[in-house]
């Protein structure tokens, strides 16, 4: 052999042997086999895959061998590192399938658990009534006439014959509204057949939807006229400012 490798103090040539390096191999294989986790392969391939490894020692000392020695063991040396580094790879790949199925089981939801049935909303009784109540009058061959809920003060009194003083009009039973702004309304003009020109008010009964049905079409006619109505009543166990109102009316030709 040569003299002392000046790179590398002390020389081990010895580790070029192939019984030590076939030690070497036999070790790393067996650390890796003997991991059972990641953070366990990551400790045994430093130990036998760094720097600090066996056979990068090994590896470091070829240059103090002779010439015609340096091949030989530097193929001897490369085929170990090479089965080393198969087998930590397959390793690796055999430890994150394990910690890929462990998760799956581990964080995986059960589909097929019964659970409880969620509450489905239902129409409310009013609108459940108004329904059944409708239904009976198209069954009888009647249209259902709506409205607008605020409505022209003509509309809801005057075209019902409502006196000007008929107790009904004042503020204590009916809800005015004010007028958009830019429009004009008063109470003392009537207004035309239109309701034009007079006061709004939330309605406080369906019958406005008669008077314009009237209007529109003539007669012979047949509607019910289903809505939500307003007054000023105080709020108790019987009595509401809102409730609902259904009315018919039936005219025939003459």
């Amino acid at each position: 052999m040569s003299g002392p490798n000046t790179n590398f103090d002390p020389v081990q040539v010895a580790a070029l042997e192939p019984e030590a390096v076939d030690a070497s191999v036999e070790a790393a294989l067996a650390a890796f086999a003997a991991a059972s986790s990641l953070d366990e392969l990551k400790a045994a391939r430093s130990a036998h895959q760094g720097d600090k490894s066996p056979l990068a020692l090994a590896n470091r000392e070829i240059g103090a061998l002779p010439p015609s020695a340096k091949a030989e063991a530097g193929k001897r040396v490369g085929a170990a590192r090479a089965r080393v580094n198969q087998a930590a790879a397959a390793r690796q790949t055999e430890l994150e399938a394990e910690r890929d199925a462990r998760i799956l089981v581990e964080e995986a939801i059960d589909v097929t658990l019964p659970m409880g049935r969620r509450p489905l909303g239902r129409r409310h009784p009013i609108e459940l009534m108004a329904a059944r109540i409708t239904d009976i009058f198209i069954g009888m061959g009647w249209e259902i006439a709506e409205g607008p809920e605020i409505e022209a003060e003509w509309f809801n009194f005057d075209a019902l014959n409502f006196d000007a003083d008929h107790p009904a009009r004042q503020m204590q039973d009916t809800f005015y509204v004010a007028a958009p702004s830019g429009t004009s309304q008063s109470r003392e003009n009537g207004g035309g057949g239109d309701g034009a020109g007079s006061g709004l008010v939330l309605r406080t009964h369906t019958s406005p939807v008669q008077a314009r049905a009237l209007l529109e079409r003539g007669v012979p006619l047949y509607i019910a006229c289903p809505g939500r109505v307003f007054r000023t009543d105080d709020l108790d166990a019987t009595h509401m400012p809102a409730f609902h109102q259904v009315e018919g009316l039936a005219i025939d030709k003459g």
